[in-house]
């Protein structure tokens, strides 16, 4: 039987860019997404022609009762869970100064990003250690979808920094209470990456690229992050849980 894997806003950008590596590679996925199925037909086709089967829920990751019908129906569908991706994420709604920043829109991006998957991780957590303990083999793992953002300021979207940062320690707690378990957390902490999200400033970006902001000088592409989450679930960096992996073209790189 494949293994499962659940991707949170896994219907587009990155999340679409990790689940196509996924699904190329025999993985079975569920994927989360707040758009109605029948605005995704047209991806989760194409997906399915890998030949996983694609489980699409439609839901709100800030949610409580979205969470519960999120895991409920990979359960009946599924059976099983080896895989978690916290990957859906939004940006403020208005780019305020911190200065100017309304509480309206902390909370919005704070729920999304970071409660959100917090209590999401919670209960795939409990669920993983119950098929640890059931199964003689059983492979699985999490990974938090941060940002270059945990750590480099913006002054505009300070409410995306803070839940980034957070997301940080999430993965450092996960991965140190299911340390007894085997079962590995990772991050995954990409730079300017080309999705819909980003594209609205493509040229804002397009200017720091040529004048260096990365030493790679090129856009990122979400299926730059999708294999390495797929490196991470084929179990290649099975003695690392914690660490944080960067694909930012070496923008976080200090030089001189």
């Amino acid at each position: 039987m494949n293994s499962v894997a659940l991707i949170t806003g896994g219907s587009r950008g990155i999340g679409l860019g990790i689940a196509t590596e996924l699904a190329k590679n025999g993985i079975d996925l569920a994927i989360l997404g707040r758009r109605a199925s029948e605005k995704v037909t047209k991806v989760m086709d194409e997906l399915k022609q890998n030949g996983a089967d694609i489980l699409y829920i439609q839901g709100n990751i800030a949610s409580e009762k979205d969470r519960q019908n999120l895991l409920r129906t990979v359960k009946n569908h599924f059976g099983k869970l080896n895989f978690l991706i916290n990957n859906a994420g939004i940006a403020p709604r208005v780019r305020n100064d911190i200065l100017q920043a309304t509480e309206e829109n902390f909370d919005e991006v704070m729920d999304v990003n970071l409660k959100g998957p917090y209590f999401l991780t919670q209960q795939v957590a409990k669920w993983m250690i119950e098929q640890k303990q059931k199964m003689g083999k059983y492979e699985a793992c999490i990974i938090n979808i941060s940002s270059v953002s945990a750590t480099v300021a913006s002054t505009n979207r300070g409410e995306y920094c803070i839940s980034k940062a957070g997301m940080h320690m999430m993965t450092q707690l996960f991965a140190v209470r299911l340390g007894e378990y085997d079962i590995p957390v990772y991050e995954i902490r990409p730079g300017i990456i080309l999705t819909d999200m980003t594209v609205k400033v493509r040229e804002k970006y397009d200017k720091l690229i040529r004048e260096g902001v990365t030493i790679q000088n090129r856009w990122g592409m979400p299926e730059d992050v999708g294999k390495v989450a797929l490196a991470l679930v084929k179990g290649n960096f099975g003695y690392s849980t914690g660490q944080v992996i960067s694909v930012d073209g070496g923008m976080t790189l200090q030089k001189l």
